[in-house]
């Protein structure tokens, strides 16, 4: 691994979190660059810091954003860190000179997101740094570099959630149990959770679910009745991976001027949304995309650190299970099967 350049620095990590989209790159969902190191939500301690880096300084506690933020780009300084150009090569690992920071055998390796969590050490961009209060475990805070806010600003930010609403989430998983959390601290009366898998049905309950069901059609039922034909606000797609049968399940069980949010990715080869236009202008609904639930790393991730100090947002109990490096196979085999919310891999478990 070369030493950090112009405003890079080397981490030391300690736990990193097993997300979703780590798999989709093995199914063939999120089109990388190959050969890639994994993983893009971690913690860690800072090493030592290339020229120039203001941001932290050797021996701090981090989280990694896997969307930096430089803050003075367009879109940073429009107050959309989410879409921060310096992002630009998440699906390549390549750094803004063109160059690689992990290598083997002659052969330039990426890391996700410019990332590559599942090292031990990696070397990132300065606007990819987030400090790490000393109190806050870093097996929790790897989780608030992605998962946490994906999911609780999807709810509060992407699609706007507020006091009274009835809100339908897809997927109960590391994401999804964050936009439940984000619904009903906004102020949501209903939040339906739709996901096949018991076990994560009955683990949104903890997050705030006020009922769950295995079917969108079970669901829908339930929206009809709950809110006196009415319909849902909102609905936001968070589940392993957006399918056109689920999309047209959430328009239909979205109200009138009430939005759909997609936050979880599709597969490759298969196009999603297929609407008829009707559906969207007859009851004036919405379709969006978001990325990072609108949140803003520099933010975001130290007010989600905040409410969990606060009791607010619960972060210990979205880990099912912690693993050891080598046993990162096993842990998207129990992700895959639905046994854990959320899986942490442990680079350091005395620090951990």
């Amino acid at each position: 691994m070369d030493d950090p350049k112009e405003h890079e620095v080397r981490i030391k990590l300690v736990a990193s979190g097993l997300c979703h989209s780590d798999h989709h790159i093995t199914e063939g969902d999120a089109p990388v660059r190959m050969p890639v190191v994994g993983g893009h939500e971690g913690a860690g301690i800072v090493e030592s810091v290339g020229p120039h880096v203001r941001r932290v300084k050797p021996g701090d506690r981090v989280v990694l954003s896997y969307i930096p933020a430089c803050g003075s780009c367009r879109p940073c300084s429009t107050g959309h860190q989410n879409m921060c150009v310096k992002g630009l090569n998440a699906g390549t690992g390549m750094f803004l000179d063109g160059t690689y920071r992990f290598h083997k055998d002659d052969e330039d390796y990426g890391g996700f997101c410019s990332l590559g969590t599942f090292s031990q050490y990696l070397v990132a961009s300065e606007w990819a740094v987030v400090p790490l209060p000393d109190h806050i475990p870093f097996r929790l805070a790897s989780l608030v570099g992605c998962g946490v806010p994906t999911g609780w600003g999807s709810a509060v930010y992407a699609a706007g959630v507020r006091a009274g609403d009835t809100v339908v989430v897809f997927g109960a998983g590391g994401v999804g149990g964050n936009a439940v959390q984000g619904a009903r601290y906004a102020g949501a009366k209903d939040v339906i959770v739709v996901d096949p898998v018991e076990f994560k049905r009955e683990h949104s309950k903890l997050f705030g679910a006020t009922d769950t069901f295995a079917t969108a059609k079970e669901a829908h039922d339930f929206v009809v009745s709950t809110t006196w034909g009415q319909l849902a606000d909102h609905v936001i797609m968070t589940p392993n991976a957006v399918t056109e049968e689920m999309v047209n399940a959430a328009v239909m069980m979205t109200g009138k001027g009430g939005k759909v949010t997609i936050t979880a990715v599709g597969h490759l080869t298969e196009k999603a949304v297929h609407v008829h236009a009707g559906m969207l202008i007859g009851y004036q609904r919405q379709i969006r995309g978001a990325l990072f639930g609108d949140c803003n790393p520099l933010y975001d991730i130290p007010r989600s650190l905040r409410l969990y100090d606060s009791g607010d947002l619960k972060l210990d109990e979205l880990v099912s299970r912690t693993y050891a490096l080598d046993q990162v196979n096993e842990a998207y085999d129990d992700l895959v099967a639905g046994r854990n919310i959320r899986g942490v891999i442990i680079h350091e478990p005395a620090l951990a």
